[in-house]
């Protein structure tokens, strides 16, 4: 499964099922299949993924990373927060699955 945030001001945002997973762990949304981020969640949600970034990045680097992919959650989590900005700024919500 795919996750695909979309938003009416960034680009879609395309994350396999571990990572999506993950950052909405981190800002407290249910994974399921449907879901909305509306603007006044957004502050929230960019401070807890910073927080778990700066987490991971001074601790356990395994923590953020899919298995094998070499990569964490910073990279898998900035074109999400650049994305929530803008959309926080626009006053519009983030959606995926729908």
């Amino acid at each position: 499964m795919l996750y695909k945030f979309k938003s009416k001001n960034a680009g879609d945002v395309i994350m396999l099922e571990a990572n999506g997973r993950k950052v909405l762990e981190v800002i407290g949304k249910d994974a399921g299949p449907k879901g909305i981020i509306l603007p006044e969640q957004m502050p929230a949600a960019i401070a807890a993924l910073e927080a778990a970034i700066a987490h991971e990045e001074s601790g356990d680097k395994d923590e953020g990373a899919v298995p094998g992919d070499g990569l964490g959650l910073r990279q898998r989590a900035m074109p999400f927060i650049d994305m929530l900005q803008r959309n926080y700024e626009a006053g519009d919500e983030v959606v995926w699955g729908v």
